[in-house]
């Protein structure tokens, strides 16, 4: 038989074939374009649902009256509207032994972060929960607390520690005194103004009393981190 004999099966096929492939392609094309162009981005703190208020509990006991407050949370069915609790931490470098190791501490010790809807039902929640001695910006019984403004919650839940390497400084210069009041140039604490507490030049490092929140709170940095005022 010769090779240009018409067969009717395999033109059958072959038809079958050409209707169906281009479906196919289209088909595979477009999820993979559609997978492509999704891009997850992550939403900014301040623009969550709900206001970022500071509630001040006892020192030392950050993670139990988290553990506590999201607790009495689940206990009460206030997930619809107290959404996210932080404990604000940076990485701090310490040398140790000789050896020197970055160890994660809280920016500032005695206080919470709450993300919700501020309302009596999640004021009282909040209120009475152990260890929770009260909230930052409530000055009058009866009067709902003041959240943090935006710069606030960009300052304060900013990302820390990610890994990269920090900027070269130069070299700090060892002119500081205990008690004198210094100016914070970086980190969360930066354009605080605070008061020098303890000095470290073998570490080059300061302990800064510095006013957060309407509190005197002991923070340490770099001798480069702040200036004279």
């Amino acid at each position: 038989m010769s090779e240009d004999t018409y067969n009717p099966v395999a033109a059958s096929e072959a038809d079958a074939i050409d209707a169906i492939e281009p479906d196919v392609v289209l088909d595979l094309t477009d999820d993979a374009a559609e997978e492509e162009s999704e891009e997850v981005t992550e939403t900014p703190a301040w623009a969550k649902p709900g206001k970022w208020y500071v509630v001040h509990s006892q020192s030392g006991y950050e993670k139990k009256v988290e553990l506590n407050l999201k607790t009495r949370i689940q206990s009460m069915d206030m997930d619809h509207s107290i959404y996210e609790i932080v404990i604000p931490m940076e990485d701090v470098v310490e040398f140790k032994q000789g050896q020197k190791k970055t160890v994660q501490k809280k920016v500032f010790p005695g206080y919470l972060l709450v993300r919700c809807e501020m309302d009596d039902d999640t004021w009282f929640c909040i209120r009475n929960t152990p260890g929770v001695t009260g909230f930052v910006g409530q000055s009058q019984k009866g009067q709902k607390p003041t959240p943090l403004s935006r710069k606030e919650v960009e300052t304060f839940l900013s990302a820390k520690g990610d890994g990269q390497d920090a900027p070269k400084r130069k070299a700090p210069k060892m002119e500081y005194d205990v008690g004198e009041s210094v100016r914070v140039k970086e980190g969360p604490f930066a354009d605080f103004n605070g008061t020098i507490a303890e000095i470290n030049t073998d570490h080059l490092k300061l302990k800064v009393l510095v006013n957060i929140f309407g509190r005197e709170t002991l923070v340490e940095m770099d001798f480069s981190q702040v200036a004279k005022l």
